[in-house]
């Protein structure tokens, strides 16, 4: 960077502007890699938090003392409830698990944590593609997404032209996103943390905590 456009900052924070500036103009943009191991975590977070949820849900049930076809009685009872209840968990647990890979992505790139998190979300929906496609010619054996709990997949039996289906569709593909995106911006901002404590240093100014 010139030396003149950094003495030329009025300010520690303009300084750290023009400094990160210049590192993402060459060290910018989506890193497939970090990306990755984000998505990793997320579906590694979903498998994680949705037994979690089923493991309540069954402590629930005994500390009711409710039989089997009790539970079963009510279940058909209550379907819409418990249907809607499942979606606002799978929604919650798709945002959390999400987050936490796009803010591993963020943490791991440095910069563009937007692009990261939209990066961590790419790389599940073409794996979700992918296993769809393998499933649908090769047999539903090796839709291998369909055994981890939670985790976002796409439907290949035609359940996807119901409403319900459609709605789990939506929220498999669009709370991802938006989760991850959330995560990715929150790892990124760690790191202008340690650039303005860099400049600081520099500056002579003590920061505070």
């Amino acid at each position: 960077m010139d030396e003149n456009s950094v003495s030329g900052a009025s300010t520690s924070k303009g300084l750290r502007n023009e400094v990160v500036a210049a590192e993402k103009e060459r060290f910018g943009g989506i890193k497939w890699g970090s990306a990755f191991f984000g998505w990793l975590t997320a579906i590694g977070m979903t498998v994680l938090l949705s037994a979690l949820a089923t493991a309540i849900g069954l402590g629930l049930g005994a500390a009711n003392n409710t039989s089997t076809q009790d539970a079963v009685d009510q279940a058909t009872e209550n379907a819409d409830t418990l249907g809607i209840a499942g979606a606002v968990a799978l929604a919650v647990i798709l945002l959390l698990a999400y987050y936490c890979g796009g803010y591993v992505a963020g943490r791991m790139a440095r910069f563009d944590g937007v692009k990261q998190g939209l990066a961590v979300w790419l790389w599940g929906l073409v794996i979700a593609i992918v296993v769809a496609i393998l499933a649908a010619v090769a047999g539903n054996e090796f839709n291998v997404l369909s055994n981890l709990g939670g985790a976002p997949q796409i439907p290949v039996d035609g359940s996807l032209l119901t409403a319900s289906g459609i709605i789990g569709l939506a929220i498999a593909v669009l709370v991802p996103l938006l989760g991850a995106i959330l995560g990715g911006k929150a790892g990124m901002r760690f790191h202008r943390k340690v650039d303005q404590e860099g400049v600081n240093h520099r500056r002579g100014i003590v920061s505070p905590g």
